[in-house]
């Protein structure tokens, strides 16, 4: 068994291997090459954790096994470690035996700033020019350093529960050389793209905070319940996702679909886009939304790539198991 350890991740990932990696496997997905296995994801009724599995098998790419791991609200103020905790098993899938061990924690962070970036190349506007984020945690920075590769934006925007946090990206736009202005949520109607990127369970982004035009993308934690805008945006929007069954019990679309404003059919697949069975955005005026739920073929596609990597840099940890 080859183990790649966290310390390593950062210095052999890249945003751009990433990227490629969640694009092709929502590519593959979409294709029916791919699939993902049934989430299991609970409240373990200990230090407010949210923790469980996602997995799956990708029959193109030959990649099979799950990640364990979770959300511990309380870890940045009481330990001084991030708050969301996890791990990669890779598995053989000739044999079934444990092929690799990976750390999870920059892995996610990565793929799943990815997995939103991957939405603005396909879905938002090519003009987009002012860049909204919902959001200033950790996670957060992630999220707007790869969306901004993605189009010529001339200012980013921000608004977030904790407003003392907004330097947090404020400092990832003026890296990038692009003007940063705190609004109220009711300012989020200037952005041509929105990413938000909230744990909550009552609704943060109002339909009206949301103009004609926009791509948005709901990038927070999902569990069942969770819900980070309002349901009558779905139903102006045109939805895509990662996972529409994921999307419609764990996602933005369980809501929506439960009063009746959407059904599972009006819920579509990011990789149909990409691989061209599905048009995508057809006018400036239509709002985008890509509820991204995190699946677990994301995770095995980057964490096979960091093991490729680094058994090609000697960097891998070689175990008899």
């Amino acid at each position: 068994m080859l183990i790649v350890p966290e310390r390593e991740i950062a210095d052999l990932l890249t945003r751009d291997a990433s990227f490629d990696a969640v694009e092709k496997v929502f590519a593959a997905m979409a294709a029916g090459d791919a699939y993902n296995f049934p989430v299991i994801r609970e409240a373990i009724g200990h230090e407010d954790a949210l923790y469980g599995f996602k997995g799956g098998f990708d029959g193109k790419g030959l990649t099979l096994g799950l990640k364990a791991g979770g959300y511990w609200p309380n870890n940045l103020e009481k330990r001084q470690l991030i708050n969301h905790q996890s791990t990669v098993f890779l598995f053989d899938p000739d044999t079934g035996k444990v092929a690799a061990m990976v750390g999870g924690n920059y892995l996610t962070a990565l793929r799943t700033a990815a997995a939103s970036s991957v939405s603005i190349k396909h879905l938002a506007r090519k003009d987009a020019k002012v860049m909204g984020m919902i959001g200033a945690g950790h996670q957060a920075t992630f999220q707007l350093r790869a969306a901004l590769e993605q189009r010529a934006f001339e200012k980013v925007i921000g608004w977030n529960y904790h407003p003392e946090m907004l330097p947090n990206i404020e400092k990832i736009a003026n890296e990038a050389g692009v003007p940063f202005e705190s609004v109220p949520l009711e300012g989020m109607v200037e952005a041509d793209v929105v990413i938000s990127i909230t744990s909550t369970f009552a609704p943060t982004v109002m339909s009206d905070h949301i103009s004609a035009g926009t791509h948005i993308a709901c990038m927070g934690t999902d569990t069942k319940g969770k819900q980070e805008v309002e349901t009558a945006l779905l139903a102006r929007a045109t939805v895509f996702t990662d996972e529409v069954a994921q999307s419609v019990s764990i996602g933005e679309a369980q809501h929506a679909i439960a009063e009746g404003l959407i059904d599972v059919s009006n819920v579509h697949q990011l990789g149909a886009v990409i691989n061209g069975t599905h048009a995508g955005r057809t006018s400036d005026d239509e709002i985008t939304m890509f509820d991204g739920t995190g699946v677990g073929l994301q995770d095995l596609a980057v964490a096979a790539a960091v093991v490729d990597l680094a058994v090609a840099k000697g960097i891998a940890i070689e175990v008899d198991f």
